[in-house]
């Protein structure tokens, strides 16, 4: 392992420029006309391991998108860790937001990435952080340092729900067989303080559909007499939350877990600066559930939100129509012991109960998955920690993350095994969002703290 920081030097510009050509491919889930690049992607996904020296690599089809899957066994009397990652990303939209268009990465500098950043769609969302695994492994392989077994399950569904994955995983238990799953899907406090991710939001996810007259109006003749279901919609949608943010659904809160103020207490540990939060947003306040920081808001407590609203005439000049229909597609993040399921029938009853009868409310689940909580004094936190210690200089922070990656409850469910998060993104890096971008010195900062972990862990599991 000594020689981790000559090999990540010696082969820089080589790593750079393989995640630069893996990052052209549009390998976007949710929109079919890019269903062969996605394939594509699994395909270059393969020949990165079967180049890195993996001996065992197969594109396993499911339903959906294929999984890759790759398989290193040198001691059946050794531990294993599941390398978990995935190749699909978020739709590029809006175009027009993009400094630079998202499927041509370009290197620029930042205040934050003085060494540059990757800006491309999937930079560290997940193409960047799942290809810092693979040059670890190179690493390993090529330095006949391996201490243990490896495998690897890529998928190409994670930003539309992980349903194959969840298909795939049930069906081969065996097959995944491990000791401990590693994922860098998320991300650390920053490029002086590293973090170790313990805790997820679950998430569910639906759209709603409200429909008023049999066809579109005009404003003229019909408005005040026929119910608008825009109106009516951003109405609904409004009494979701009371005046303290609290959401209003009933049932919502039953199983939401209270912190005590000792797990508060350390989690405000964390170097936080609000001005600078605000700052970086180009926001004069924050907003959210009175009662808690703002850290604690998007982390240890559930959320909703509208991510999109849509309805009646939206192009240029004016259009004096009611519409026949209006739609919105709603998100809520959970935490642990809330059922996403659940949570979903509990909206669904509520919203439908709540709308005027000159309306009809559809409510159509998409996709959903658990919070899930790991653990710091498991062998596998401890090797992660002993791992950033050794290359940032500092002990990494708990942390919770607002985010949500369903397929880790379902992993311990199925596979039994717990999952440390090692990400080496930033917040500021833009992900589902328009310029999203990964440092240079956060993909090659992974790619020299991986091969560590796998070296504490075998250490620590002895």
């Amino acid at each position: 392992m000594d020689n981790i920081k000559n090999y990540v030097q010696e082969n820089k510009e080589r790593f750079i420029n393989e995640l630069i050509e893996l990052l052209k491919i549009p390998s976007v889930s949710a929109d079919s006309a890019y269903a062969q690049d996605v394939i594509n992607t699994a395909e270059a996904v393969k020949a990165s391991l079967d180049k890195a020296g993996c001996k065992h690599i197969e594109i396993c089809e499911t339903p959906g998108y294929p999984i890759v899957f790759g398989e290193h066994i040198i001691d059946a009397s050794l531990p294993t860790v599941l390398v978990y990652g995935h190749y699909d990303v978020q739709p590029p939209d809006p175009m027009e937001l993009w400094t630079s268009p998202p499927f041509e990465p370009v290197i620029k500098t930042t205040e934050i990435h003085p060494d540059g950043a990757i800006f491309a769609r999937g930079a560290c969302d997940d193409k960047g952080q799942m290809y810092m695994h693979v040059k670890a492994f190179e690493y390993m392989i090529a330095s006949d340092c391996l201490p243990c077994n490896v495998k690897f399950m890529i998928e190409g569904e994670e930003e539309v729900g992980s349903k194959s994955l969840s298909w795939f995983v049930e069906r081969n238990q065996e097959k995944l067989a491990c000791d401990v799953i590693l994922i860098s899907d998320t991300g650390m406090i920053s490029n002086q303080q590293p973090s170790i991710t313990t805790g997820l939001r679950g998430l569910s996810y639906v759209e709603v559909e409200v429909t008023g007259p049999n066809r579109d109006l005009h404003s003229g003749l019909y408005g005040g007499a026929v119910a608008n279901p825009i109106n009516v919609l951003t109405k609904m949608i409004a009494s979701l939350h009371d005046e303290n943010n609290h959401i209003t659904i009933p049932g919502f809160y039953d199983k939401v877990e209270e912190l005590s103020t000792a797990e508060r207490a350390e989690m405000a540990k964390a170097p936080f600066v609000l001005e600078n939060y605000k700052k970086a947003l180009d926001i004069a306040d924050v907003h959210g559930e009175t009662g808690y920081s703002t850290n604690e808001r998007n982390s240890i407590r559930p959320t909703l939100d509208v991510n999109g609203i849509w309805g009646g005439y939206t192009g240029e000049g004016a259009k004096t129509v009611i519409a026949s229909k209006a739609f919105a597609k709603i998100s809520m993040r959970l935490v642990p012991n809330q059922d996403w399921e659940e949570i979903t029938e509990l909206f669904k009853n509520h919203f439908e109960s709540i709308a005027p009868k000159s309306v009809k409310v559809t409510v159509k689940p998409h996709h959903g998955g658990q919070g899930y909580v790991t653990p710091i004094d498991s062998i596998g936190y401890k090797a992660a920690n002993k791992a950033y210690t050794e290359t940032f200089g500092v002990q990494a922070i708990p942390v919770r993350s607002g985010g949500s990656i369903p397929i880790v409850a379902l992993f311990e469910k199925e596979l039994k095994s717990k999952t440390i998060l090692m990400g080496f993104g930033l917040d500021s890096d833009a992900i589902h969002s328009p310029n999203e971008h990964f440092g240079i010195f956060n993909y090659l900062k992974g790619i020299e703290t991986i091969p560590l972990f796998y070296k504490y862990f075998v250490e620590l599991s002895k």
